[in-house]
């Protein structure tokens, strides 16, 4: 019989599966790179402005079905005139470059075409619902974002990867899930009078959207947030204006004013104008893209306080798509997009030294043939 060994029975020993250990490891990589500080406030500042849209479209929908007021210029045209009082007077009191008058005496042109994008793409989208259906606003208005990455790649120089492409994937496919949602839900009740128009109005409305964040970012990243803003706001409240005694006199004129009416148009103003305001701030420490991205929940906001407000019906896919477009979301933002330098040329610049070398050289060498014939 064996004997036993002083320090007692020894305990059997237990060993993990490598597997186990090696995809506990995974995950745990996963997660520390997936829900970082920077991503959180990213995906909190992004439902932020998704919020503000959402507060946009109920009072919009408050004003057309309660009070059959539909007057999309006039409230953007509240909105760039707040703008206009707070961004642009704040410009008046910079000193420097940064003053006003020395902004529009070097590219007031450029600002003027900026504001016509801004201004042409929140009408046309609005527009839009008049001739096509909500599925095809809702899926075509996602044609900004390939087209916002496009640009971005050409004009910001941003460079993506892999992965970025396969969460925008993700977030469309969130998108498609929301439109076949509202379609079991039974909200695709309009046919459209000429669906055509309303898809190409939406298109174009798209696509001056990703024209006007583009050059929000850049303007934001470069310059300031105060000059787009003001800029924005100045020749805004003029295009707008002059649009809005052209397109909705009468309908303007056609309004039973009341203290409701009155507060719903304060209550979009209010939120069209906070939407401004964040928006180049989460620009500013994200992209134009990743903000785009993020904000595809606001019809899904819409729809959970259209439950309350409107009677919609609830259908369990709005979850499904919510989800869906957040890990879409959640993976673009896991991974910075990289800038790339403009090329430069490969020939080097002539200077006055260049040319000074190159004459003392052919001095030196017309000596030494003079040399040699001697």
């Amino acid at each position: 019989m064996e004997a036993a060994s002083p320090a007692g029975p020894r305990a059997p020993q237990l060993y993990a599966p490598r597997g186990a250990g090696a995809l506990g490891s995974l995950l745990r990589g996963l997660t520390g790179q997936l829900f970082t500080w920077h991503i959180l406030k990213t995906v909190a500042l992004g439902q932020m402005l998704s919020l503000c849209i959402c507060g946009t479209a109920i009072t919009s929908q408050y004003l057309a079905e309660k009070y059959k007021v539909t007057t999309p210029m006039l409230q953007s045209f509240i909105n760039y005139c707040l703008l206009f009082l707070f961004y642009t007077v704040m410009l008046t009191f910079q000193s420097g470059s940064d003053n006003l008058l020395s902004i529009l005496k070097r590219k007031w042109w450029k600002y003027v075409l900026l504001g016509l994008a801004d201004v042409e793409a929140n009408y046309l989208i609005v527009r839009a619902y008049q001739y096509t259906t909500l599925t095809s606003v809702q899926l075509l208005d996602c044609f900004g974002i390939p087209v916002l990455m496009a640009l971005s790649w050409f004009i910001l120089y941003a460079r993506y990867r892999v992965i970025h492409f396969v969460a925008v994937a993700v977030c469309l496919l969130g998108v498609g899930t929301m439109v076949g949602a509202d379609i079991l839900a039974g909200r695709e009740d309009n046919s459209g009078s000429d669906v055509l128009i309303g898809d190409i109005l939406v298109l174009l409305g798209a696509s001056l959207y990703a024209v006007s964040n583009v050059c929000e970012e850049y303007i934001v990243k470069k310059l300031s947030r105060q000059e787009f803003l003001g800029m924005v706001g100045l020749f805004g409240t003029i295009i707008s204006g002059i649009q809005l005694l052209i397109v909705e006199y009468k309908d303007i004129a056609s309004i039973q004013w009341d203290w409701k009416i009155a507060l719903l148009f304060v209550a979009f103003a209010l939120c069209m104008f906070c939407l401004y305001s964040f928006m180049p701030l989460v620009i500013k420490v994200t992209s134009a893209t990743s903000v785009n991205l993020g904000i595809l929940t606001a019809d899904l906001y819409s729809l959970f306080f259209g439950l309350f407000l409107f009677g919609y019906k609830f259908s369990g896919l709005y979850i499904l798509s919510f989800s869906v477009i957040m890990v879409g979301f959640i993976l673009y933002c896991s991974a910075p997009t990289r800038t790339a330098e403009p090329a430069e040329s490969s020939v080097p610049p002539v200077s006055g030294i260049g040319i000074d070398n190159l004459g003392l050289k052919l001095e030196e060498n017309l000596q030494e043939t003079h040399s040699a014939a001697l």
